[in-house]
């Protein structure tokens, strides 16, 4: 049995914003380093782990042993491969497989680092990929025990419904998982108004009811109104499809928050209801990163939204590498 008198430390492959190394740092993890192709995830994972090494690149264009023998020993490999080709929100678009064979990576990354704990992230649906199967054997052909779990990150107090599949691994005995979780789903009330000293995004509001508005648009508000009546805010689904409804509560958790900016705030006023997108603060906080997490200045609204929405929600992350090392 190992003894592990150390500071853990964790590399995190497909790093993004740093929403993974985040749960792992309140776990009380070092976090040695992240590998990532986008320069804006790699410049915002920097800035919030300066110490750690980076490596803005492809994790296939790397010699996984060089970079290894460069970031030394490592106990946590943190890894959320890519997870467009397997989601179901790409409808019947075709799959790039290349682009799903990308978890094949964590195989390859094990065996450079041979951690004795590995956490991969990606949506519930990776589990319906032909080659799953294949990959969950290789990973255990390493030496490795592991537990699948389905979890949402509302019930770890996160303001945002985000089902994910969570694989952990750990040599040495079968994966200890989260036992505590919230039984009442946080709502997102709590998430909303929030500003960022550092960028000035606009709250200004402005008339639903205008003819520059889509008619899907008008017909999901009419649709909420009716529901909850005249004098209660709600959330629209401005952009993009949505099964239930296309409006929220406030007293739900948000729908999952994606790479595109699609939620609108739309809350009675004098003359009439009058509505606003949400800003990337609030997205950030309804992710479960804290607030002063720090978001590079240079980065447009976008690029803000598709950071926060490519991220695992750091509470969610926290108590599974608190129960995996615990």
């Amino acid at each position: 049995m190992t003894s592990l008198k150390h500071k853990i430390r964790s590399f995190d492959l497909f790093c993004g914003a740093g929403g993974s190394s985040c749960g792992a740092a309140q776990a009380g993890v070092e976090i040695a380093g992240g590998i990532d192709l986008w320069d804006r995830a790699i410049e915002t994972f920097r800035g919030n782990f300066p110490q750690a090494m980076t490596f803005q690149s492809r994790t296939d264009a790397l010699n996984a042993m060089k970079v290894a023998k460069e970031v030394g020993r490592i106990d946590l490999l943190l890894a959320s491969p890519e997870c467009t080709n397997h989601s179901v929100a790409k409808g019947a678009a075709p799959r790039d497989e290349e682009s799903r064979r990308t978890a094949y990576e964590v195989i390859r990354y094990a065996k450079a680092f041979n951690p004795r704990w590995i956490v991969v992230e990606n949506v519930v649906s990776m589990q319906n990929w032909a080659s799953y199967h294949d990959w969950m054997s290789q990973l255990k052909k390493l030496g490795y025990h592991t537990r699948e779990l389905k979890l949402n990150a509302s019930s770890f107090r996160v303001p945002q419904s985000r089902r994910r599949l969570i694989i952990v691994a750990d040599r040495e005995r079968s994966p200890n998982i989260p036992q505590h979780r919230s039984r009442k789903a946080p709502s997102v009330r709590k998430a909303l108004h929030l500003q960022h000293a550092d960028f000035k995004y606009s709250y200004n509001r402005r008339p639903l009811f205008s003819e520059s508005r889509a008619a899907a648009t008008l017909e999901r508000a009419r649709r909420a109104i009716s529901e909850i009546g005249e004098e209660k805010p709600f959330l629209l689904v401005y952009y993009g499809s949505d099964a239930a409804g296309g409006w929220q509560s406030l007293e739900r958790p948000l729908r999952t928050i994606t790479t595109l900016d699609r939620f609108a705030l739309v809350v009675p006023g004098v003359n009439g209801h009058e509505m606003r997108m949400l800003q990337p603060p609030e997205l950030a906080a309804a992710m479960g990163f804290p607030k002063d997490y720090r978001w590079p200045r240079s980065v447009t609204r976008r690029e803000h939204i598709k950071l926060i929405g490519n991220a695992v929600a750091p509470p969610m992350m926290k108590a599974v590498v608190e129960a995996l090392i615990s």
